[in-house]
């Protein structure tokens, strides 16, 4: 049996009809095709399912589609643009904090939601800020620099662009 929901994906009105074991990052993935957030583990440990749920990342894996009834949902679709990059997204380009790309969404929205929380985060507090995201490819070094660049650039930014897009 089908239970309608709705909800505001990427800032536009979705409707959608889900089995109640549906689990969000299936929904997005396979209802609407926003296939940028990735499933790694079905566990929870990994962090490629990352999306913001009304402004807060959480681990899409670990949430029923139903419990996302209502809410706004951000994907990595709905940060930036091909032609306009949202700047975390910019920063992980310009430090090569990426490899492979396949935690790479889940990354960027983890600490697009850290520079929301903290604009002003130590290195280690980076570091902490995605410990729940594995990267099997950089070694981390890369995607620090592009978050604490990416800080250091919404801070000095004439104005500040807001980090959920």
């Amino acid at each position: 049996m089908a239970i309608p929901i709705d909800l505001q994906v990427n800032g536009k009105a979705v409707h959608l009809d889900v089995k109640p074991e549906t689990l969000l990052v299936d929904a997005l993935r396979n209802q609407l095709e926003l296939t940028g957030t990735h499933v790694g583990c079905d566990t929870s440990q990994c962090g490629a399912c990352t999306v913001h749920v009304d402004g807060r990342s959480i681990k899409s894996c670990t949430m029923l589609a139903v419990q996302a009834a209502g809410t706004r949902v951000t994907t990595i679709e709905g940060l930036g643009t091909p032609t306009a990059l949202h700047p975390m997204q910019a920063a992980f380009r310009e430090h090569h904090g990426l490899q492979c790309g396949f935690c790479t969404p889940g990354m960027i929205m983890s600490a697009v939601d850290l520079l929301e929380r903290n604009p002003e985060p130590t290195e280690a507090e980076v570091r902490a800020g995605l410990d729940g995201n594995l990267c099997r490819c950089t070694g981390y070094q890369n995607i620090i620099a592009a978050v604490l660049d990416c800080a250091r650039l919404l801070r000095t930014a004439p104005t500040r662009e807001k980090a959920h897009g």
